[in-house]
């Protein structure tokens, strides 16, 4: 709440308040116009990283069919937008022309789109439009590659992303520091350091990791927990993850043809399989091909699953996945996608009301700030305190920090707080850590008990102030979710 306003209302109510401010630039009401537009429209994924960081094959691996990449063209930043529709169908807008509808090509595993005709100069978006379940709730978005920050400390690529999207899958090799160099350069408005909670970083080749042994998506899940307690990482995002976007894309792709292959290869000698497993090269070129398998076949399980992923699968099929899907369901746990989307709902879609809001203050904020005029200062210091007094940030703001909760949140309590506050989802059954089939009289005592609890500790002294205050988000939450229920 905010005011005595929800978010929603305080957002809306503010952008009416700059259109009037504004009325006089047409540039600037066009903008704020959009901006309210994006508070009913479908949140905004964008899918960012450096070259080669597996953005198009994450992507892929989300909507479960091969969609990306759009080869769009070199020397311009452009958005490829992928939207739920009835029907396929893929427009290229420019600010200099008119939209150009582009050739859909449709595959056994997906679409290809065609761009030929396409005036490449003048593009600055391709919306693609495919029925899926996965862009029911999200509008993804495939980016150009995120170069390191100039002289000036900014990353061009990422600003314009940042500008149109909600949420951001951000994919690194590794977290290096470049990446976080990239991130914080991001975080320069009264918005971004009060609300920054709208990152998830993916490391996104986890199945390289080892020299790719069979291992390295274990490997990749500890470095994804350390970088979940560095606090300069903590500062910059909600949560890590690691994926292999490859593994994750073939499981939910894999054919009955592909398993037969992979289980011809598994009944193979081990010492003789590992041999020819040594290198894509030996494996392709090897003059006596394990299970007697063609040259073609075994050049389309290495295009589909990589070296890794045939390991990772002949292990798997000679440890008890001996079907098609049950091979397919523990590639996709295993690839780290699970996981994925599973952060994705409860950080982006269960709280996407208030990452639409955040995107429109920070959008509002940039252009007050760029284009001082009367009353901008009061339209900016109401910005401040939406930031300052809406619930929904001060969540936010909590769980962001509470990887690194020494100070904050006794260890012991910390599971609690991070359920309470919407860290496990933001359904009241999610929050109370029950079933969704829990009846409401067994909710409300399960969080009343929840409020004493940290009314208890947001009124002891004997707690340092930080303690205390992180106490009071939580109370706030509790009190929260008693309302909701009261008001059912």
């Amino acid at each position: 709440m905010s005011g005595g306003k929800r978010l929603d209302e305080a957002v809306y109510e503010l952008l009416r308040d700059a259109l009037d401010r504004f009325r006089d630039d047409p540039r600037a009401v066009g903008h704020l116009r959009h901006q309210l537009d994006r508070l009913e429209a479908p949140l905004h994924v964008a899918i960012a990283g450096p070259w080669q960081s597996g953005k198009s094959t994450a992507l892929n691996a989300i909507m479960g069919e091969e969609v990306a990449p759009v080869e769009v063209p070199e020397g311009r930043c452009v958005l490829t937008w992928y939207e739920d529709a009835p029907h396929p169908r893929a427009t290229a807008y420019s600010s200099a022309g008119p939209p150009q509808v582009l050739a859909v090509t449709k595959s056994p595993t997906g679409m290809r789109v065609d761009l030929v005709g396409l005036r490449p100069g003048e593009v600055d978006d391709i919306v693609v439009r495919w029925p899926t379940r996965a862009l029911r709730q999200a509008t993804l978005i495939d980016t150009p590659a995120v170069a390191p920050p100039g002289e000036d400390g900014r990353a061009p690529v990422l600003d314009r992303i940042l500008r149109d999207a909600d949420a951001v899958l951000y994919l690194t090799r590794d977290g290096r520091d470049s990446d976080l160099q990239i991130l914080q350069a991001t975080r320069t408005g009264v918005v971004d350091q009060a609300a920054p909670a709208n990152v998830i970083l993916v490391l996104s080749r986890a199945d390289e990791f080892n020299g790719g042994r069979v291992d390295a998506l274990l490997t990749a899940r500890q470095l994804a927990r350390r970088l979940r307690r560095d606090p300069r990482v903590d500062a910059l995002c909600v949560n890590v993850v690691a994926l292999s976007g490859l593994v994750g894309l073939a499981g939910r792709l894999m054919g009955e043809s592909d398993f037969a292959a992979l289980a011809a290869l598994a009944g193979t000698p081990r010492g003789e399989l590992e041999q020819s497993l040594l290198s894509a090269e030996r494996f392709l070129t090897t003059t006596t091909p394990p299970a007697r398998l063609d040259a073609g076949v075994r050049a389309a399980l290495l295009d589909r699953f990589g070296l890794f992923g045939v390991r990772l699968a002949t292990t798997l099929i000679r440890t008890g996945c001996d079907s098609r899907v049950r091979l397919s369901a523990e590639l996709i746990r295993r690839s780290g996608f699970t996981e994925l989307r599973e952060s994705m709902n409860r950080c982006f879609v269960d709280r996407c009301d208030v990452l639409k809001a955040r995107s429109a203050l920070a959008a509002l904020e940039a252009l007050l700030r760029a284009e001082p005029r009367p009353g901008g200062t009061d339209l900016l210091a109401r910005i401040e305190r939406i930031l300052a007094t809406t619930h929904d940030f001060r969540e936010l703001r909590l769980l962001a920090s509470l990887q690194d909760a020494a100070g904050t949140v006794d260890p012991d309590l910390l599971p609690e707080a991070q359920r309470l506050l919407g860290g496990n989802g933001t359904a009241l059954p999610a929050r109370l850590g029950v079933e969704h089939d829990t009846t409401p009289e067994q909710l409300w005592r399960l969080a009343f008990e929840a409020l004493r609890r940290w009314q208890g500790r947001a009124e002891d002294l004997r707690l340092l102030l930080p303690q205390r205050r992180a106490a009071r988000v939580v109370v706030r939450s509790c009190e929260g979710m008693l309302a909701a229920l009261t008001a059912r």
